[in-house]
């Protein structure tokens, strides 16, 4: 392998890892992401030769000038972070450098910005693509480091005019191009370099953990914004997440079956509306009230029995804002996490049953939800006062809404069949379409109803309220997630902002709030596939996501009582068997590293030996110092060699020119050669005739002087 090419190829590769670890946390939106890998391959296809033009010796810092003046304009004129822009210029500067390196020194640079860029995605990120380009770091960087100190070493020997033993000066150049300077053990050796790294690094991150401080944590995490979680809802908008297959939240769920459903629907309610237009939907009630901190019970229903009601565990992704999505039946929760100092989680209740949690962490939650085992609905109340509120009706609705609402309940004896035949309607005579031309009307809603009878969730849920008001059954419009699909390698279910959705909640008296969904059943469902191949590939990565994100990011110092305790208990991961096999075959593993390597180091050792007369014999070297004194006495008396003239030629020169002193110094380099590279012996003897003779020449050459004179 070519030294320069393995060099170059090593350092290129750390510095993409430090580019894509930020890209992989996320910290550039998917037209940034796409504009810096293209320019991270660009560069890293660029040709050596490039780099080298005389012409192109200023661009880096022209670029690097444009680069600071984007970023400052950029600071002053917009409201971006400035924790943003510093990391945007360091991956510009990256890509600068790549582009303009030309010595060891740039290469050095290049490295120190890799390893930068890895310390920013750990403050922006820390996500699985952020811990895959760690692991890659870990194994180049031993690599890359070692054939950076070799290529500074040969170039400061360059600038010095540093001699091989042979009298010529280095030659960088061919020293680059050479195959026997670095070969595959070599790389191997060095990556190697990085396991006992990993190990002392996984026992730092087990005893030290995050204490949650956060210090570096200059601006918010990145948590997808989720449009209908708000205060306020618009028709059209929640059909526009329908293709969106970004994960917000995991759900696991007990007692299923050997062969849980692939998809399951569960009405995860976020927030409640009760005041409308006819074109949106708003919170009247805005107030929030303490519900609680971490760890503690969270109250829904009076009196909630957790002994005896189901357990669900909700995973939730960052939101904004952070609201906490609830299962149909939920009567308590308690929400994990914030044991670590300064990292407290509180809860916050609004109005309509909204829950909001707040943290520093901004890395999403995890909490237990209760359900009621006879599935009773978690809202039974509705003071007589509130009544009115959700009965109100837009001021400019249409007459024939009115009239539709009425034909389509009459006969029914309760609010109850009132709200199934509202359900039915809509369900069975209309169309589910996400282009809709409704939200462009001046009246969405009845162009929805009487016109082009096409839309999604929104036109379904706001029609059925609406109607259901006009014959005086209270309603209010819901907004949640419709379920999740099944993930077999993690054991829970997947839902996805995709799968956002928007039913009705009607208060049935003696029952209470009882959620009603209008959406034709064919397409309030999770919208994400749930078989072939890559949806097994992505079941797959998103499992170890969410093992990486619990165990890895989420580690602090609960997590950490709880291994010592599981690895200090009888019954254990120590103590049980697989534990003492597994511990085992690690100590077994380690004791047969370390014997082969031994073994491998002895037998070097006696090839080196072996080969060590031939390779660097003492006559070899002592006729090389000799040369040396030779070559300076030449310098001496004005017959210096040039650097670049081997000895050879340099003496056959003096000979064909007819200096008198030439038959000597001829001499003299050929005994060098024969004993330097013809194996011939060089005794201490030969070593003092040598001597002499160049003491001598030295004399000789001095007689030469004053006959001169």
């Amino acid at each position: 392998m070519r030294f320069g090419l393995v060099h170059r190829v090593m350092t290129d590769a750390l510095a993409a890892l430090g580019i894509l670890a930020l890209v992989a946390s996320g910290q550039f939106d998917r037209v940034m992401s796409l504009l810096v890998v293209a320019c991270l391959v660009g560069v890293m296809l660029m040709k050596e030769g490039w780099r080298q033009q005389v012409a192109n010796r200023h661009v880096d810092t022209v670029a690097v000038c444009l680069l600071v003046a984007a970023q400052f304009g950029r600071a002053v004129l917009s409201s971006a972070s400035v924790l943003d822009l510093l990391i945007e210029a360091a991956v510009g500067l990256q890509l600068i450098r790549m582009a303009s390196r030309k010595g060891a020194a740039h290469d050095q640079q290049v490295i120190v910005l890799a390893l930068l860029h890895l310390i920013a995605g750990t403050v922006v990120g820390g996500g699985l693509g952020y811990g895959l380009c760690f692991f890659g770091l870990l194994v180049v960087t031993p690599g890359a480091l070692v054939l950076s100190h070799l290529r500074r070493e040969v170039e400061g020997n360059y600038r010095q005019g540093a001699r091989d033993r042979t009298g010529l000066p280095v030659d960088v150049p061919r020293i680059l191009r050479s195959k026997r300077v670095v070969g595959r053990q070599f790389i191997a050796v060095t990556c190697l370099l990085s396991v006992p790294i990993l190990l002392f690094t996984v026992v730092l991150f087990v005893v030290f953990p995050r204490v949650g401080l956060s210090l570096l944590l200059l601006s918010k995490g990145k948590g997808g914004r989720v449009i209908g979680f708000t205060d306020q809802v618009n028709l059209g908008q929640i059909g526009t997440l329908r293709s969106d297959s970004t994960v917000a939240a995991r759900v696991f769920v007990p007692d299923l079956p050997p062969k849980p459903p692939s998809r399951l629907l569960m009405h995860l309610r976020g927030a409640a509306l009760d005041q409308t237009d006819g074109r949106g939907w708003v919170k009247s009630n805005k107030q929030l009230r303490p519900a609680g901190t971490s760890g503690e019970l969270i109250a829904l229903a009076a009196n909630p029995d957790v002994a005896s009601d189901r357990r669900w565990v909700v995973e939730l992704e960052p939101f904004d804002p952070p609201v906490l999505f609830l299962p149909e039946g939920a009567t308590a929760l308690r929400v994990e996490g914030g044991s670590s100092p300064g990292n407290g989680l509180s809860v916050v209740r609004g109005a309509e049953g909204e829950l909001r949690y707040h943290t520093q962490a901004e890395r999403g939650v995890r909490y237990e939800v209760y359900l009621a085992s006879d599935d009773a609905p978690t809202f039974r109340q509705l003071a007589p006062s509130e009544r009115p509120r959700y009965l109100e009706l837009p001021g400019d609705l249409p007459a024939r809404v009115r009239e539709l609402a009425a034909t389509w309940t009459s006969g029914a004896a309760s609010d109850l069949e009132r709200a199934r035949l509202v359900e039915s309607h809509l369900q069975s005579e209309y169309t589910y379409d996400l282009s809709s031309p409704s939200p462009r009307e001046e009246q969405p809603l009845d162009h929805f109803l009487f016109e082009s009878k096409r839309g999604h969730c929104e036109f379904y849920s706001t029609a059925m309220a609406i109607l259901l008001r006009s014959q005086g059954v209270p309603t209010r419009n819901v907004t949640g997630f419709i379920g999740g699909t099944w993930n077999r390698f993690g054991g829970f279910y997947v839902v996805r902002q995709g799968d956002a959705h928007s039913w009705v909640e009607a208060f049935v008296d003696g029952t209470g709030w009882v959620t009603f969904d209008p959406t034709p059943p064919g397409d309030a469902q999770p919208q994400s596939a749930a078989d072939g191949f890559w949806a097994s590939v992505r079941d797959f990565f998103e499992a170890v996501s969410q093992r990486w994100n619990q165990h890895v990011v989420g580690y602090d110092l609960s997590q950490q009582v709880g291994l010592f305790e599981s690895l200090s208990t009888r019954g254990g991961v120590l103590g049980s068997l697989w534990g003492r096999l597994l511990v085992g075959a690690l100590v077994t593993l380690v004791a047969a590293a370390m014997v082969w390597v031994i073994l491998r180091r002895r037998r070097r050792r006696q090839q080196r030996d072996g080969r060590g007369a031939r390779i660097e014999s003492k006559s070899a070297q002592l006729a090389t110092s000799l040369y040396e004194l030779l070559d300076r006495t030449l310098s001496l008396i004005g017959l210096g060699r040039g650097s670049t003239t081997p000895p050879l030629r340099h003496a056959e020169t003096l000979a064909t020119s007819g200096h008198p002193l030439a038959p000597e110094i001829l001499d003299l380099t050929l005994r060098y050669l024969d004993a330097r590279f013809g194996d011939q012996a060089f005794s201490s003897e030969d070593k003092r005739d040598f001597e002499a003779r160049v003491k001598r020449l030295r004399e000789r050459a001095k007689e030469l002087e004053r006959v001169a004179a």
